[in-house]
């Protein structure tokens, strides 16, 4: 293994020990078992350097990042997350993500490193990213690194579930695209502003079918799942629009002049 492949893998290695309570929706004190953390790590690596290969290849700075954190096959989805990963001055890659509060409606904005976005005790350890087009990475990239603008769009209500068009709840990817828009158009102030510049730019949030037995179950037993936010009509129908990770990536390559997506295994 070349020097600096270890070095990379050993600073990964000791990052998600020193935070591995804090990653990902867990709120219990127990730490990941060593082979979790040696799978988080070597995919963590393996992003890194295809990360990095990239940027000395086509000057990649910034990447839609996704994981799969759990198995979506039944709703014909792949990944089931995605953030906005950046490079920093000092060389580094780092993850700004929204995330869930230990199940709870609640939830906050995350800064973090490769090896601790993906130590979430994944379904499968794989990795996917695409880059945007030079000038919109040029405009994302500043804001990625600062605290005030990746705020203005976030709210914390969150449903895993929430519909795409609207405000009253917000969840993870909802919030990547809609930080896109903010990027993409600095007139964009407020939620309902990115949601209008997303529909005009032909993003198709994904139609998720789940029947009403399911959707019982989930607003008796989940705090972090509502449908109340979704229009009635789809609702009863059991057709719940929202906004997927899979729709996200492809609706990027396919309409916004993103790179051919990367796929990265352990």
């Amino acid at each position: 293994m070349p020097v600096r492949t270890t070095v990379l893998y050993a600073v990964l290695w000791t990052a998600a020990l020193a935070s591995s309570v804090h990653a990902g929706q867990s709120c219990t004190a127990s730490r990941p078992s060593p082979q979790t953390i040696a799978r988080s790590m070597a995919l963590a690596e393996h992003t890194a350097q295809s990360l990095e290969a990239a940027y000395h290849d086509h000057g990649t700075r910034v990447a839609l990042l996704g994981r799969e954190g759990q198995d979506l096959s039944r709703y014909g989805q792949t990944w089931s997350h995605v953030g906005w990963a950046y490079r920093t001055p000092e060389g580094t890659w780092r993850v700004v993500h929204k995330l869930n509060q230990c199940g709870s409606n609640q939830s906050l904005l995350m800064r973090q490193g490769l090896g601790e976005f993906f130590l979430d005790d994944l379904w499968r350890y794989h990795a996917i990213w695409t880059a945007p087009p030079a000038a919109l990475a040029q405009a994302l990239w500043p804001l990625l690194q600062e605290r005030r603008p990746l705020a203005l769009l976030h709210e914390r209500r969150y449903s895993m579930l929430s519909y795409a068009w609207g405000t009253r709840y917000q969840q993870s990817n909802q919030w990547a695209l809609e930080m896109l828009a903010q990027a993409a158009a600095p007139q964009v102030g407020t939620r309902e502003q990115a949601q209008a510049w997303l529909r005009l730019q032909g993003y198709q949030p994904a139609t998720l079918h789940i029947n009403a037995m399911t959707r019982l179950g989930a607003n008796i037993s989940r705090a972090n799942i509502a449908f109340d936010d979704h229009p009635n009509a789809q609702r009863f129908a059991g057709r719940i629009r929202t906004v997927t990770a899979d729709s996200a990536l492809q609706w990027l390559v396919h309409s916004q002049g993103f790179s051919v997506l990367q796929q990265v295994g352990e």
